[in-house]
């Protein structure tokens, strides 16, 4: 019986039986006169016929009516259903199917996906949180966490193991995607012809399309090399260009940032981190290089679909007729352990801040801690905040250095606030921070100075 595994990423759907892989195309749909057609087809009208074009049906799978009035006799559900059709007749015959779903996706998600699969007569025997999928081996004295990115959210799953690999904690990063970061690498490319031979790409939907077919390619090569040679073909002539690949990056800072930022607050400032990336992720330009410099730790590149191998290796076994298929969130490891030294630390390599800035002082931070909140306690140090401010604890947080890092932690019921989202207990601060206690709340900020306080 022909088993295979299906990871659910609208990057890249990834259908692999025991030994190769058999379909990797994106989540994309285009509504030509005649017929809906998914994955690659569709991806090379994505330019040339964007109207026609739908790309959050797997992410925001549903049925009610799309709002778009050329799709409105469809839903996301029927669009899913013609690529998850296209994915089996790849196939050619699937007797068993094991899914890795991305954790964003919820329990109504899953149950369309599931009756969709059963409309199309394909055997889901099991389904897997794809981080716990991918997670085949022990971290032992570190805290791993997967990164994932697909067309529209980076998906960030901190596991606990007690034993094994399980989901503990996720983030999902919004508007985070390949498809904001493709939009902002073809504006710095466009920007490139532009200036060094005066050939606009973006001017017409044809040399549009053209630039965005290449950009993968020219995406490998930065990864490879200091600078990037392009060339396109428009009207019979050739425009040539140059790129530096740290333009690429600069281009992509903003989301960037949103993936560090979230990615800083699963971690504690105690634990060692070990960013387990999708080799997607690590073809990402600049990506794990900015993440090992903003977090520290060590990053695991996996290799391609590895998320749906994992499944397929660890999910053996039919289910029982009539049972329901419900979602694994915890594996065993059936690999080998990475052992950290115990003696190992995190080595974050961004700013340590030497102060924390509250309105126009400046509060040095040292070996003591600094403790904010609506009291003092007489021979501590601190900043004492109002204490008619909505969610400020008596005693609310504490700075100080810390084995030459710069640690925040949290002492109160309410939560403290780094760069707008919650922190786990405690965490790693650097340069350029901002950190929110209360509700609307106090903003202090972590600098950089030779001053003391004043």
């Amino acid at each position: 019986m022909s088993r295979y595994a299906l990871h659910l990423n609208d990057a890249g759907l990834t259908l692999l039986d025991e030994q190769r892989i058999v379909y990797r195309e994106p989540g994309f749909a285009w509504l030509g006169d005649e017929r809906l057609a998914t994955g690659n087809e569709a991806f090379a009208h994505a330019r040339i016929d964007p109207r026609r074009i739908q790309h959050r049906y797997w992410s925001e799978i549903g049925t009610e009516p799309l709002r778009d009035s050329r799709f409105r006799h469809l839903t996301a559900a029927d669009i899913a259903a013609t690529q998850l059709e296209q994915i089996r007749d790849k196939a050619g015959a699937i007797g068993e199917l094991v899914v890795a779903v991305p954790s964003y996706l919820d329990a109504a998600a899953l149950g369309l996906f599931l009756g969709i699969a059963e409309d199309l007569k394909i055997p889901v025997v099991a389904m897997v949180d794809a981080a716990v999928a991918a997670t085949r081996r022990e971290y032992r004295n570190a805290v791993p966490v997967h990164v994932d990115i697909g067309l529209h959210r980076t998906t960030l799953v901190r596991l606990a193991q007690p034993g094994h690999a399980q989901v503990d904690r996720v983030e999902v990063v919004d508007n985070a995607g390949t498809y904001a970061l493709f939009d902002a690498w073809m504006t710095a490319v466009a920007e490139a012809f532009v200036m060094q031979s005066r050939f606009d790409p973006l001017h017409t939907a044809e040399t549009e399309q053209t630039l965005l077919d290449r950009l993968g390619g020219w995406l490998r090569e930065a990864a490879a090399a200091e600078t990037v040679q392009m060339s396109i073909t428009s009207a019979g002539t050739n425009y040539e260009a140059a790129i530096d690949s740290l333009a690429l990056t600069d281009a992509a800072a903003p989301v960037y940032q949103q993936i560090a930022t979230r990615l800083r607050t699963l971690f504690r400032a105690e634990d060692r981190p070990a960013l387990q990336v999708t080799d997607r992720v690590s073809r990402l330009p600049g990506l794990t290089e900015m993440l090992k410099v903003r977090v520290g730790g060590e990053v695991f590149v996996l290799e391609a679909g590895a998320t749906a191998r994992g499944a397929l290796a660890r999910c053996r076994g039919a289910r029982a007729a009539g049972q329901a298929v419900s979602l694994l969130k915890q594996l065993p490891w059936d690999q080998t352990a990475i052992d950290f030294g115990a003696d190992e630390v995190r080595t974050p390599q961004a700013g340590v801040p030497t102060h924390l800035l509250f309105g126009h002082v400046a509060y040095a931070i040292g070996n003591s801690p600094l403790v904010l909140g609506s009291e003092q306690t007489d021979g501590e140090r601190g900043i004492l905040l109002e204490a008619d401010m909505p969610g400020v604890s008596r005693r609310h947080c504490s700075v100080l250095k810390k084995n030459g890092q710069c640690v925040l932690q949290d002492l109160s019921r309410y939560g403290t606030f780094l760069n707008g989202h919650r922190i786990e207990g405690s965490t790693v601060l650097q340069a350029g921070d901002a950190i929110r206690v209360g509700t609307p709340g106090f903003e202090f900020r972590l600098i950089t100075t030779d001053e003391g306080n004043g």
